[in-house]
């Protein structure tokens, strides 16, 4: 297979007849000039990382891996701690809350987190938030740091702006609660119930903020809008009397409220350069994608986007519809607008393998090379489009979900025009046949498993919204004088032929969601398939505009005497003068 990395010695694998068999119709489709002659890429994972990835012991192991973490933590941490006299008890009480934090995770968080890279980066992101905390706070033990000002110094937000961004605010919050209960096991007895506060509601804010992060400036916003809850709140709960800053110590106060705020809008904004720094190597490492990374991909001047544009417009201009409709109905129900945007650029990238056999790139005149193909062969070519277009899509690396959705976006649906064609060509040669005019073995053979594409069928939200507004978006071309009343029609019949049809059925789109999709591609097709006034071009327009010119010419142009008396040299004022 192209693409793929193969041992140096590696024995070739032996050619069986079903192998055999696609090499040989690989060849007869290469010799029609219908195929390169050669396998497609495909987009799948490896069977070991399938396995490591939906372990149940895997899984086992990093929650027994997290709870004797944050046990050890505790321990480590017991001098300092609120069970300085009793290590043991705040080790057991670590553990408990550690199991009680993987139990609510497991219970609560499973459709979030079914894989187990997805285990590693929430429990991971704990461990390390709370590591961080027992490293803050045993150099703070050891100085002499005014009020609050070593509070302020711990990064609260780490793990919460963290998982917000990459997993969502479930997880985020999740993340916020537990770091908050397990750390206050890691600081002084005195100060537990001021961390609890500062810890939850800082991490609560990072929360709240970054739900749709789309731009890097927002994390800076959001690690800003942290800096300034902690401070407010170490006001609160510090030594800092209001009423003493206009006393003899206003000066030291002022200090003190100086470094205060330094150090909590100092490390809102480290956490969230953090942050950002930390994402596109997450986003890597466990195949994440932010709104940042979905806004940098919605970029036209990809170079598969700039060889649709000049090889093949009208699928270009096509995806550009096909994106707005799908965006619009991705923001009325809440799912991944962005998503939508980006995959619907691309969904049908392969079909600049063969761009003149779709309808949208022939121009008129042009001849079309279906004329010359049997109705299966069309099907078969059209059909093809989704196969090139991962191929495509896996040589330029493009993000799995937009993968998904090529592979998603038609399902297991049927070639229809195709099909009736070939069935009115059986029909028609069996009515030969029946006359003596023809041979019973030569009549097409009509399957129609031969003219429905290879699937899978839509699975998440964006996809099933994708697949819609690429059907709706070609079926709104054939309409002739568009109303409301034929676009809601329009709709209403091709999102039914789809469900009759089975397209939807592992799709996550609730009833309530599709019904808000449908309403949403009525407004925009409206707005994009409106009427203009025709404007007036008959004679009476063309009488007043002449009118209006001769008007004109009766202004500029001299008088009659006053013409006929220059003609010899002297006007009727000199004559008069003379």
């Amino acid at each position: 297979m192209r693409g793929a990395v193969h041992a140096p010695f590696a024995v070739p694998e032996p050619i069986t007849p079903v192998g055999f068999l696609d090499e040989f119709k690989r060849w007869r489709l290469a010799r029609q000039g219908l195929s390169s002659g050669k396998k497609r890429r495909v987009h799948c994972e490896s069977a070991a990382m399938q396995s490591l990835e939906f372990s149940v012991w895997v899984r086992l192991a990093l929650y027994a891996t997290f709870a004797v973490g944050s046990s050890v933590l505790v321990l480590k941490s017991s001098a300092h701690s609120v069970f300085s006299s009793d290590p043991l008890k705040g080790t057991l009480c670590g553990l408990i809350l550690a199991l009680t934090a993987l139990a609510t995770f497991h219970f609560g968080r499973e459709a979030s987190c079914r894989r187990n890279s997805r285990v590693v980066l929430v429990l991971g992101g704990m461990l390390g938030h709370l590591g961080v905390i027992r490293l803050v706070m045993s150099f703070a033990s050891d100085a002499s740091s005014p009020g609050m000002f070593h509070f302020l110094l711990l990064p609260f937000a780490l793990a919460p702006m963290l998982h917000s961004v990459l997993l969502g605010r479930s997880i985020g919050a999740f993340s916020a609660v537990y770091v908050s209960l397990i750390g206050a096991l890691l600081v002084p007895g005195h100060d537990v119930l001021s961390y609890l506060i500062l810890s939850l509601i800082s991490g609560m804010t990072g929360v709240l903020v970054t739900t749709r992060v789309s731009k890097r400036v927002q994390l800076l916003k959001a690690g800003l809008l942290v800096g300034a809850a902690s401070l407010l709140l170490g006001l609160l709960l510090g030594n800092v009397q209001l009423e003493t800053l206009f006393g003899p110590e206003t000066m030291g106060l002022l200090e003190v409220l100086g470094l205060e705020a330094a150090a909590a809008f100092g490390t809102g904004i480290a956490t969230a350069l953090v942050v950002g720094g930390l994402l596109p190597v997450f986003e890597g490492m466990f195949q994440l994608t932010t709104g940042i990374s979905w806004l940098e991909l919605s970029d036209l001047n990809h170079k598969l986007l700039r060889r649709m544009q000049l090889e093949a417009p009208g699928t270009f201009h096509h995806s550009l519809i096909v994106a707005a409709l799908a965006e619009a109905a991705a923001e009325s129900i809440g799912a991944n607008a962005q998503l939508c945007r980006v995959c619907s650029y691309f969904h049908d990238v392969g079909k600049l393998k063969k761009p003149e056999y779709f309808i949208e790139n022939q121009h008129d005149g042009a001849e079309n090379p279906h004329d010359a193909l049997t109705p299966t062969m069309s099907a078969l070519v059209i059909i093809a489009h989704v196969k090139d277009g991962v191929d495509l899509a896996v040589k330029h690396k493009l993000n799995p979900r937009i993968i998904d959705v090529i592979q998603e976006h038609h399902g297991d649906s049927m070639v229809a025009y195709f099909y009736r064609k070939a069935q009115e060509q059986k029909k028609s040669e069996l009515e030969k046949v029946e006359k003596g005019l023809g041979n019973p073995e030569d009549l097409p053979h009509v399957e129609e498993k031969n003219f429905r594409y290879p699937g899978p069928k839509p699975r998440a939200v964006e996809s099933g919204i994708v697949s819609l507004a690429d059907s709706i978006e070609s079926a709104s071309r054939s309409l002739k004088k568009p109303t409301p009343a034929k676009i809601r029609g329009m709709i209403d019949d091709i999102v039914k032929a789809r469900i009759d049809d089975g397209q939807l059925d592992e799709c996550a789109l609730t009833l309530r969601e599709l019904s808000k999709v449908k309403e949403s591609f009525a407004t925009t097709l409206r707005s994009m398939l409106h009427s203009r006034i025709d404007y007036p071009k008959d004679d009476d327009s063309k009488a007043s505009a002449a009118s209006r010119r001769a008007d004109t010419q009766k202004m500029v142009a001299p008088p009659p005497l006053e013409r006929d008396a220059t003609r010899g040299g002297r006007s009727l004022r000199g004559d008069a003068a003379a």
